[in-house]
Order: C-alpha cells, then structure tokens, then sequence
C-alpha cells in the first residue's frame, strides 16, 4: 500500500497545457502550497502538512514530472522550465478555489517556488525556500573540485541521451545514493524509501529534464530577472544548512539580492530538514505566515 499523508485525500488537479497534477490536499481555510524535493514526491511533507492544516487549506502536489503527477515528453525547452512549473501550481491552486496562496518549496520545489514569487507576485502570498540557492547563484558558487558535491547537475544537464541511459540503467542506486548522502540511515522508514525508489525509477526521463532546463532556459529566466533587477516582493523566509561555510559563500547576502523582506535562517540539520527536523520547519513556516 503506497503511504500517505495522514488525513489528506489524493485528488487530480489541472496544471497547464493539459498537463494533471496529483495532490495530496487536506485542511481548510487561506491556502499554503508545499513543493517536494528530489528525489522525493508530495510524501515528504507527511510530517509537516498535518501540522498546518489547522486553519489552512494544504496543499501537496507531486511537481510536474514526479511522482504520480504527469510526465509529458520535453518536447522542448519549457516543457520542464521552473517558469512553466510554476504555472502548473498556480493552476492547481486555482482549481480549489484558491487565487492567492503562501507557498514553500525544498529543493527543486524551491525553484519552482521563486520563479512562481517572481512570476506570479500578485498570487504568492508568502514564500519559503528550505535548503537551496537560486539557480543563478547555484551554479555561481560551483568551482573546481568543491562542484563535485554537486556532480549530479552536470550529467543532468548533458544532452538528451546518455544521461537517461545511464540514471535508467543504475536507478535505485543512483536516487537511493541521495537519500543515503544526504540524510542519515534511519531517517527514511522502509515503506517511505521504497515508494521514492519507486517514483522515481518511473520518472527518469522527465526528472532528467527538469534537472537540464536548470543548466539553460532556468538561467536564462533567472538572468533576466536579476538584469531588469525584478525581486520577490512578499515576505520570504529561507531555511538552509551552512552551505556557505562549507564552499565559501555569503548566503544570506545572495538571498538579499533576491527578496527585500528576508529571514535567512541556518539550521543545524541535514539536507531533508521536513522528514528529519520537522519542528523546524512548521515554526518558520508558521512565523513567515504570520508576517
């Protein structure tokens, strides 16, 4: 039996160009939107979502290309540009009823989060990014042998092909090798690795390409933003690890060129921080709501 989010019902929702998002939904009340990471699906918020349901509508999608949301092919570019993802969430909400909402995003949810702010600024409410960079400044800070931390952008952003053969060929080693690097032994139970094992193994060729569109059209969205000087105009809170520390970065000066009303927060816990410290992330997400 595929595990849930306790008392959240599983529902089909339209994002664009024909695309279905699937959502795991629950609560009601303003709604707050929470994006998964990689290599996970809506499942990863099992631990925080219930906690804010009180009073809000929570909503959970599996982005486009994940879990069982819809995975069309990239038939170009934008197919999987965070701008178009962004859309797809906007959508969603929207089909609940839902013309503005605070939003929360980890890992690749985060991109999607900051391109929907950017994009979208009279729709998102509030924003929360939790362990990542804007992909402009990502790949910035990545020289020399300290980007091997991040070796997993490079062969995703190699031309269609090759990168699909060999993500498909070594899957469960390949996605399982994040879980296990970038979080502790016991953080994931059994029945919750194997179902983003699982969702995985069915999505490479579409998170593939997510993971490429973050090499070219990505950049080349964030560019301009940063050339015409756009930036997040709603309350924006940011959880991270001490990356900086680690490959020599002022992060929350990086994050101050992006959002003008900013709490940058460094915590003391892994990569995964709603599965290992989710305290931490329902008392940030509850204080930026209350901006």
């Amino acid at each position: 039996m595929t595990p849930e989010i306790p008392g959240f019902d599983r529902v089909r929702l339209p994002g664009v160009d024909g695309v279905q998002l699937s959502a795991a939904v629950g609560g009601s009340g303003p709604a707050l939107v929470l994006l998964h990471g990689f290599p996970q699906t809506s499942l990863m918020w099992r631990h925080v979502a219930p906690e804010l349901a009180a009073g809000r509508t929570v909503i959970c999608p599996d982005l486009r290309g994940y879990g069982a949301s819809d995975a069309p092919a990239a038939t170009g570019p934008d197919t999987y540009a965070k701008r178009t993802m962004a859309a797809d969430v906007v959508a969603a909400a929207r089909a609940l009823g839902h013309e503005r909402f605070a939003l929360a995003g980890h890992d690749r949810g985060a991109l999607v989060a900051i391109r929907a702010g950017l994009d979208s600024p009279d729709v998102v409410t509030h924003l929360c990014s939790v362990d990542v960079l804007p992909t402009l400044d990502s790949w910035d800070i990545l020289h020399g042998v300290r980007a091997a931390v991040a070796w997993h952008l490079y062969l995703m952003a190699q031309p269609p092909g090759l990168p699909e053969a060999m993500v498909a060929a070594t899957a469960d080693q390949f996605f399982g090798s994040f879980l296990d690097a970038w979080g502790s032994a016991d953080l994931f139970p059994a029945d919750v690795r194997a179902e983003y094992l699982r969702a995985c193994r069915a999505r490479v060729d579409s998170i593939v390409a997510d993971y490429r569109a973050s090499a070219g059209v990505d950049l080349e969205h964030d560019g301009a933003d940063r050339a015409a000087g756009r930036r997040l105009s709603m309350p924006v809170t940011v959880l991270q690890q001490d990356w900086g520390a680690a490959l020599g970065f002022d992060a929350a000066a990086l994050w101050g060129a992006w959002a003008a009303d900013l709490d940058h927060r460094t915590v003391d816990a892994g990569h995964f921080m709603a599965e290992e410290r989710p305290d931490v992330v329902v008392g940030a997400l509850r204080s930026l709501l209350s901006r």
